[in-house]
């Protein structure tokens, strides 16, 4: 079992930029394939980036390539989303997950965060 906690939303005016962690239980985090999604009132959920177990290799949606970047540090069992040049557009719940494997970017994950709100004002 894994737990997952988020931070680090709140309101930004556009161009800004947030910083969000989302820290995890237990000890082998480093095992674990980490994402961020998120969801807008009215929308899907979407992927927005994704991570490998080791930091290795990542992911992102085609809406925030070269403005947002996942990263994580497995010493710290904690991984983050920076979000630069943020736009309205960008408002949502933002969740972080995660599931058991190693050097691959998944579709499905078994764990999730509560979420973390980030609402970008024009």
């Amino acid at each position: 079992q894994v737990q997952l906690v988020e931070s680090g939303g709140g309101l930004v005016q556009a161009g800004g930029s947030l910083r969000l962690s989302c820290a995890a239980s237990g000890r082998t985090f480093s095992r674990v394939a980490m994402a961020w999604f998120r969801q807008a009132p009215g929308k899907e959920r979407e992927r927005v980036a994704a991570i490998t177990n080791s930091g290795g290799s990542t992911i992102y949606a085609d809406s925030v390539k070269g403005r947002f970047t996942i990263s994580r540090d497995n010493a710290k069992n904690t991984m983050y989303l920076q979000m630069n040049s943020l736009k309205p557009e960008d408002t949502a719940v933002y969740y972080c997950a995660g599931r058991w494997g190693l050097n691959t970017i998944y579709d499905r994950y078994d764990y999730w965060g509560q979420g973390t709100q980030v609402t970008v004002s024009s």
